[in-house]
């Protein structure tokens, strides 16, 4: 009953804010209803045993006809993210208080509907279900976009809607598939598991799964959509798109593409990581030509989540644990670069390199905070980001030395570019307006705070965000690896 508690508490959470049309009474009842869910995370946390089992685990009959359950359950892998999740849905409702949103209680609602969508998706056992969740959680982001975006947030929301449309398509063309191919005509995960299919089947399977989770992560060169995307979406939806979202399709490739289809992973995997790698250097690259903080920060992204996606195709226990750790401090890192950036676009009305300078002099609490993220995001020992580029690589490396050394360029030109960023924003002269800039206000610091606390943290003392993921990465790998050696 834990977890059925933490997938529908967001969602009457949604129910309720959706009635308060006050803004401060939906803004507060939706920041409470998150708190209480990260509240009940910890306590699951604490209870969960760090084995390779699925814990937590419920299943009920939901549509006998169809052979559907509602079956869900934790095990090390979902926890990180079931975790991350819940601990960034607060963080982002409480950045959001300082803009006075039109309907302030449809956009919690939805952010709060959106929460239980993710929920499902990194807790599903059953393949219907766990479509349930992906396009559950599609469609709130959708109108938090739609209707809170930029200017030209019409067309390019729908470059966005039919990318991830069509990649769902694809999977549910796939999980359809399996489903008729199981004994009993069942969607349980268990079942896809153990399924024998052969090579060919498996490999365009591979393919169908492997669109829908590269679009959403994205991986080159389906990623397209996501600078536009990240820039006009709001504040709030470009949180929740590069903190939580992207890790849905990083989660179904560990969960539901390379396992069910290991044969297809044999096949076409190194071809995903090359894939994955052109992505680190392109992204990298044209970072350094973008003048737009916003858009900098976007194609930054696709370049950390790229090493991520590297670090999977590689399937080594160390890419694969780099892999877990690293969909976390992501989340936190980007949440933290997107607040500062929405500050200081804020205070100045602007999100030009060449109009900035200076900020440091006026707001030194700001520059120290934005040096902290930026230093998590660039993988600075005893920092959060450091320990899991550092087994990304690792992975990477023992796969083939020659992706290794292109993948860790993500490390050097993400240095080059985001410290110049700083030095561009935060340093040299000022201007008329950076001159007057004013610091960080309560709730930014309390904001900040939290989030450079976790980059700290985590840098200084990792080893327990990786000890719950450690059993069931380390049998995940090895039940592929024997179903790929068994078939030769």
């Amino acid at each position: 009953m834990e977890l059925v508690r933490l997938i529908f508490l967001p969602l009457l959470g949604a129910l309720i804010c959706s009635f308060f049309k006050q803004g401060n009474i939906a803004r507060i009842g939706a920041l409470v209803i998150s708190i209480i869910s990260l509240v009940f995370t910890i306590g699951m946390v604490c209870k969960f045993i760090p084995d390779a089992s699925t814990q937590f685990l419920i299943n009920y009959t939901w549509i006998p006809s169809l052979g559907i359950h509602f079956k869900a359950g934790i095990d090390g892998i979902s926890m990180i993210i079931v975790l991350l999740t819940n601990i960034l849905i607060p963080i982002i409702i409480l950045a959001s208080f300082k803009y006075q949103y039109k309907s302030p209680h449809s956009l919690y609602a939805l952010i709060l509907f959106m929460q239980m969508g993710l929920l499902l998706v990194f807790t599903a056992l059953d393949g219907f279900l766990f479509y349930v969740g992906w396009e559950a959680a599609l469609i709130p982001i959708y109108f938090i976009c739609a209707l809170w975006g930029g200017e030209n947030r019409i067309q390019v929301n729908l470059k966005f809607f039919i990318y991830t449309i069509a990649g769902s398509l694809l999977m549910l063309i796939a999980i359809i598939y399996l489903h008729l191919q199981t004994p009993n005509n069942s969607y349980d995960i268990a079942d896809f598991y153990q399924l024998k299919l052969d090579a060919a089947t498996q490999a365009w399977l591979f393919w169908a799964f492997f669109l829908a989770f590269a679009i959403k992560m994205p991986v080159f060169p389906f990623h397209t959509w996501q600078p536009d995307t990240y820039t006009e979406a709001p504040t709030v939806g470009t949180m929740l798109l590069s903190g939580i979202m992207l890790k849905m399709g990083v989660y179904g490739v560990i969960r539901w593409l390379i396992p069910v289809v290991p044969l297809g992973f044999a096949a076409w995997g190194q071809t995903a990581l090359i894939l994955s790698v052109i992505g680190i250097i392109y992204a990298s690259v044209i970072a350094f030509t973008q003048k737009d903080i916003k858009r900098l920060v976007a194609y930054s992204s696709i370049a950390h989540v790229g090493l991520i996606s590297a670090g999977i195709f590689a399937w080594n226990i160390q890419g694969l644990q780099g892999a877990m750790i690293q969909m976390l401090n992501h989340g936190i890192n980007v949440v933290g670069l997107f607040f500062v950036l929405d500050i200081i676009t804020r205070r100045l009305n602007t999100r030009q390199l060449d109009q900035m300078g200076g900020i440091a002099k006026s707001a030194p609490q700001l520059a120290i905070s934005f040096l902290i993220v930026l230093l998590g995001t660039v993988a600075l020992p005893l920092t959060n980001g450091f320990i899991g580029e550092f087994l990304l690589l690792m992975g990477v490396y023992q796969y083939h030395i020659g992706y290794a050394a292109l993948a860790g360029l993500t490390i050097i030109l993400g240095a080059v570019y985001m410290f110049r960023m700083y030095q561009q924003v935060m340093l040299g002269s000022t201007n008329e307006q950076t001159s007057v800039f004013i610091d960080l206000d309560p709730t930014e610091k309390i904001v900040l705070f939290i989030i450079c606390a976790l980059v700290i943290v985590i840098g200084v003392y990792p080893q327990p965000i990786l000890h719950i993921s450690e059993a069931a990465v380390s049998n995940l790998v090895d039940q592929v690896n024997q179903k790929i050696v068994l078939s030769k």
